[in-house]
């Protein structure tokens, strides 16, 4: 099994890797007594993220998530990173490719399956729904600093 590996840490960020995206199907996540997920690995904890969570995740050819899901109080963006499938959101059926992005609110019920003759690998990002407002813009967050660049 391929563990996340930290890179390096200081007071203020953390860096790991999982690896290469054609390492993602080594990784295995445990959900409890008897149930491992294959191909699955969380990356909030190795990162200590405070607002998010992101996972990969690899399907083999005709695998799926196994299961309908839907969350509480997060909502989740899939980004397809390598191959081909079908999502369903609500009972809605639609394919997906590489570069495709799917948003699905808390009570979405949702589910992803690998329809292609190779793998396909997905990366997701959950986080508490409805946290950013109007104002909360990547321009009016963000402050361009006059520290120089150290390369």
């Amino acid at each position: 099994m391929k563990a996340i590996e930290t890179i390096k840490k200081g007071e203020q960020y953390a860096a790991v890797t999982v690896g290469s995206i054609n390492e993602i199907k080594d990784h295995e996540l445990e959900m409890g007594p008897g149930v491992v997920i294959p191909g699955k690995v969380f990356c909030g904890q190795a990162l200590g993220l405070t607002g998010a969570e992101i996972s990969f995740q690899s399907f083999q050819p005709g695998q799926d998530s196994g299961f309908l899901h839907s969350h509480k109080t997060h909502e989740e963006v899939y980004i397809i990173i390598k191959g081909e499938g079908l999502y369903q959101v609500d009972g809605e059926v639609f394919p997906v490719s590489e570069g495709s992005l799917i948003r699905v609110s808390p009570k979405g019920k949702r589910a992803l399956k690998n329809t292609g003759s190779g793998e396909m690998v997905m990366m997701c990002i959950q986080y508490k729904a409805n946290s950013f407002g109007a104002a909360d813009t990547p321009a009016s967050d963000g402050n361009m600093l006059q520290d120089k660049l150290t390369w």
